[in-house]
């Protein structure tokens, strides 16, 4: 399903580059990233830490630190705009009431000083025409809708437990009932049973508001339960990507192959499962030609040369690999 009458995609990434600036060196962080979300539609994000996945994020949300920045180049367009080039008051108004992100810990997303109610209260006042009597009253509803009863709307973040702080920022994302929803890793912090339920109260959210969305994760078993389709993201370059089904069924990038060789499978009987040897690459450093040779078990003199193009392997199922028909996948 597209957004406009046009097939435009209501969200679509064209060569995202972002470096930063650490101590005299370039930060390498995102290299040329594309994508597109469709409306109704939830992509994960899949990689390991340090890979790019939350600038991409931030990316979107216009909300990298200045200081830091060196260079964004690319374009992101929501619904055929440019966001990147648009002045910084018209990004305030998308961000929040179009495009809204859970962030990854919520104990630094909350003040720790004003209530729940009052914080959510306040991103409703800015977004929509209502007076704060109306926005407290619409606060305390949004509360109840991700399983916080009313009665516990004056209290202050100290006072909730953590996968309770989590519910205060996903009713913060969804006050204004944004058209994409960015969860940065939502259930990292949290238990196993809290996982549980903060992803299934997302999942519902998501159908019940008709909200995209864009999931970062390094659990393949998350994407697997929310997503439609995923993008294998690897030293900042996205290096497989396609339906979740394509690439669940028949991976075809060595370190896409690598991630579901790691995860423990209970219909197989193994001693021992099977880690990416290596570490990501230094992001200051990125290896000639495919960022992932060193790592890779398929890899050749000329992985080190020059980086694959991303080419199609299935319908909709795209790979940069050059040893894609070595490592089992089709060309």
């Amino acid at each position: 399903m597209r957004n406009t009458e046009n097939g435009t995609p209501l969200l679509k990434l064209q060569d995202l580059v972002v470096e930063y600036s650490s101590g005299g060196e370039t930060v390498h962080a995102v290299n040329g990233v594309s994508f597109e979300l469709e409306t109704g539609k939830a992509l994960g994000l899949v990689g390991e830490t340090g890979a790019g996945k939350t600038t991409i994020a931030k990316s979107i949300m216009r909300i990298l630190p200045d200081h830091a920045v060196k260079a964004v180049e690319g374009r992101i367009y929501f619904k055929g705009e440019d966001i990147l080039s648009i002045p910084e008051a018209s990004m305030r108004v998308l961000r929040g009431s179009s495009i809204s992100m859970v962030f990854q810990d919520p104990m630094t997303a909350l003040n720790p000083v004003r209530t729940v109610s009052r914080q959510i209260a306040e991103s409703i006042r800015l977004h929509q025409q209502v007076d704060q009597r109306q926005a407290q009253k619409l606060a305390i509803e949004i509360l109840e809708k991700v399983g916080i009863t009313a009665d516990r709307a004056g209290e202050y973040p100290h006072q909730f437990s953590g996968g309770m702080k989590q519910r205060v920022i996903i009713a913060l994302a969804i006050a204004c009932r944004p058209e994409i929803l960015i969860a940065d890793e939502p259930t990292t912090a949290l238990d196993v049973t809290i996982q549980a339920q903060v992803l299934e109260l997302i999942g519902n959210l998501r159908r019940d508001l008709g909200t995209s969305m864009i999931l970062i994760t390094h659990d393949l078993g998350v994407v697997a339960e929310i997503c439609d389709s995923v993008a294998v993201v690897y030293a900042g370059r996205i290096v497989e990507n396609g339906s979740k089904e394509a690439v669940f069924d028949n991976p075809a990038h060595p370190y896409t192959k690598g991630l579901f060789g790691a995860l423990p499978d209970l219909y197989k009987d193994v001693e021992r499962l099977s880690p990416i040897e290596g570490l990501p690459p230094d992001p200051t450093n990125i290896p000639a030609g495919c960022a992932f040779h060193p790592r890779c078990a398929y890899a050749t003199e000329e992985c080190g040369k020059s980086e694959p193009p991303i080419v199609e392997v299935g319908e909709g199922h795209y790979c940069r690999c050059g040893k894609t028909e070595e490592a089992g996948g089709k060309t």
